[in-house]
């Protein structure tokens, strides 16, 4: 905890506040240091899976031949099936937390299961994210995302990063062979290019966000065939592409 002074119109007052913890992991893959994720300090596990899965390098469970993960150290070390790639270009993304990405969004059209979400659904599911997000509630300052099958949450993610809870949603995915196909996710962040192309990636069917999208995560959502909201809270929101999926009555 640490010492803060409050000032509002009743006055001043001292008191105290748990920060975000910003942790910096070290990611060494087949003896290469590949970069350093910067994120918050639990289930470093799923992060390093999730985020190798979405950049490519590995693609299933079975890839994944050795992981060991030194929180004192800061340090990952993981042997993957394979070689990695000989040219590996690091992309600074807008993501907080440093976002870093070895391959930009691309705009893929996906095959979904023939899915429709209602507004009802929609808020449910944002509300369900609210209640599980209690590190938020506690001192701000951390970005959830959840997976929703339009009744409740599957998977939930915190971190100080939102591309980061993505990652870590991928990695508990893969690592419980859990299908996302089809389902709704929905975030606590700015919806950004990477965030889409991530989402794209996991087969995510529907995607909102408590605020707005960046032009070119519309983009990408149009031609992947994903549902894109934002500004999800107060009882409205905006539908920015592929409206068909979402059902707009209350009822």
């Amino acid at each position: 905890m640490t010492e803060i002074l409050t000032i509002d119109k009743n006055g001043s007052r001292t008191g105290q506040r748990q920060l975000v913890a910003e942790y910096p992991l070290r990611l060494v893959v087949n003896d290469q240091e590949l970069t350093t994720l910067i994120a918050s300090p639990h289930q470093l596990n799923y992060l390093v899976i999730g985020f190798l899965h979405l950049q490519g390098l590995i693609d299933t469970k079975e890839d994944l031949l050795l992981m060991g993960i030194c929180q004192n150290e800061g340090e990952a070390q993981v042997r993957i099936r394979g070689t990695l790639p000989s040219k590996l270009r690091q992309v600074l993304t807008s993501g907080c937390g440093g976002g870093i990405s070895f391959n930009l969004p691309s705009a893929t059209r996906i095959s979904f299961p023939p899915v429709n979400y209602s507004f009802n659904q929609l808020q449910q599911a944002m509300a369900q994210l609210n209640k599980l997000a209690e590190a938020y509630t506690s001192h701000g300052g951390i970005h959830s995302a959840g997976v929703s099958d339009g009744e409740q949450i599957l998977l939930h993610a915190e971190d100080l990063g939102r591309h980061n809870t993505l990652d870590r949603i991928a990695g508990e995915a893969l690592d419980r062979g859990i299908d996302l196909r089809g389902r709704l996710l929905v975030t606590s962040g700015r919806i950004s290019s990477e965030m889409a192309g991530k989402a794209s990636q996991l087969g995510i069917a529907l995607l909102a966000s408590r605020t707005s999208p960046t032009d070119m995560a519309v983009k990408l959502c149009q031609q992947a065939g994903i549902t894109l909201v934002g500004y999800l809270r107060g009882g409205r929101c905006e539908v920015y592409c592929h409206a068909e999926r979402l059902q707009t009555s209350s009822e």
